[in-house]
C-alpha cells in the first residue's frame, strides 16, 4: 500500500519554516490555551494578502517552527486552513490551528485582526475535529490512502455518467446508482460541497456522516443518506473502464478507482480554535437559516 501523490504534502510557503519527516520537539497540549502563548507559529497562504499580513505580524510577534510552538495561526482561506490541518495530523502535532481569514468566504476563519492577537488568543473556544479516511483502489492495481476534513468525493472523469454500488458496513444498500458522483461528508464540511450538492447540513454533535448523490439519474429522487459516524462506507465503480470515476479527499485526487472506502478515524483529532461567539458549531447552526 502506498500513500496519494504524497499524503499530506508539504507545504512551503513565505518565510515558514519547512516541514519535515525528522522527529519533532513535542507540541505543547493546548486544546484550550489557559495562558497568553509565547510561542506563536505562523503559516501563510501564497497570496499577496497572506504574505503582507505574515510579514506585519512575524514582525511584531516574532515565528517559531510549529512543532515547537504553542498555538499555530494560518493565514489564508478555507482551503489553506484544510492543508495546515493536515499537516498537523501528518505531523502527530497536538497544537491548536486558529486560522485568520486572508480569503475569500473564511468558514473556518477569524477576522484579521492582529492587534492583542496573544491575549485574543487565551479567550478563543475549541473545536475537535476528526477526519476521514479514505482507502482507493484503482484499474493499475494501485491502493492510496488520504485524510480528509471536508469530504470524501467521487466523480465521473468523461461525458459517460457514474455507475455506483454503495455498501454500508458491508451491506449493499444501492446495487447501482448511477450519477455524477457521491460524497461522504464530515460534520465541518456538511457546509461544503455536500450542500451545494443538496445534502443536510449535520451539527458537530451530532455523530453523522450524510451520504449524498451528485446529479444523480437513478434513483432519480434519492436524496442520500444520515449514517452514524461509526459506520464503514464503500462504493464499488460498475463499468469502470467504460465509465471511469476519480476519488478525492479534500485536495488529493486519486484517477481510475475501481473501489473506495471510507470511515471516521477516531484514532486522530485536530482542535481549531475560534473566536468567543463564533464557534464551529454556532457557525454550522447559522448557516441553516441563511439565504
Amino acid at each position: 500500500m502506498r500513500p496519494a501523490r504524497p499524503l499530506f504534502p508539504t507545504p512551503v510557503r513565505h518565510g515558514v519554516p519547512a516541514m519535515t519527516s525528522s522527529p519533532l520537539p513535542p507540541a505543547t497540549p493546548s486544546p484550550l490555551l489557559r495562558k497568553v502563548p509565547e510561542r506563536i507559529a505562523f503559516m501563510a497562504a501564497p497570496t499577496e494578502v497572506a504574505r503582507h499580513e505574515f510579514d506585519r505580524l512575524t514582525h511584531q510577534y516574532g515565528n517559531c517552527h510549529p512543532g515547537e510552538a504553542d498555538v499555530v495561526v494560518c493565514l489564508g482561506g478555507d482551503g489553506f486552513m484544510l492543508e495546515t490541518l493536515r499537516v498537523v495530523l501528518e505531523q502527530n502535532l497536538t497544537v491548536p490551528v486558529y486560522g485568520m481569514n486572508c480569503g475569500s468566504v473564511g468558514f473556518l476563519m477569524n477576522p484579521m485582526l492582529e492587534d492583542n492577537l496573544p491575549k485574543r488568543l487565551t479567550t478563543t473556544q475549541a473545536a475537535t475535529l476528526h477526519p476521514l479516511r479514505m482507502t482507493a483502489r484503482t484499474m493499475q492495481g494501485d491502493t492510496h490512502e488520504a485524510l480528509a476534513l471536508n469530504d470524501v468525493f467521487l466523480f465521473r472523469q468523461t461525458r459517460q455518467a457514474a455507475k455506483i454500488r454503495v455498501d454500508v458496513d458491508g451491506m449493499v444498500r444501492m446495487p447501482e446508482l448511477i450519477c455524477d458522483g457521491a460524497l461522504l461528508a464530515t460534520p465541518a464540511g456538511s457546509t461544503a460541497y455536500n450542500l451545494s450538492a443538496h445534502g443536510p447540513i449535520v451539527p458537530l454533535s451530532g455523530n453523522l456522516l450524510p451520504l449524498t448523490p451528485i446529479c444523480p439519474f437513478r434513483p432519480r429522487r434519492w436524496r442520500g443518506a444520515l449514517l452514524p459516524s461509526t459506520a464503514q462506507v464503500g462504493f464499488t465503480i460498475l463499468e469502470a473502464e467504460k465509465r471511469p470515476v476519480a476519488a478525492v479527499a479534500d485536495s488529493i485526487e486519486i484517477r481510475d478507482v475501481v473501489s473506495v472506502h471510507i470511515h471516521e478515524d477516531r484514532t486522530l483529532a485536530v482542535t481549531v480554535l475560534f473566536d468567543p461567539g463564533q464557534t464551529l458549531s454556532e457557525r454550522i447552526t447559522a448557516e441553516q437559516f441563511s439565504a
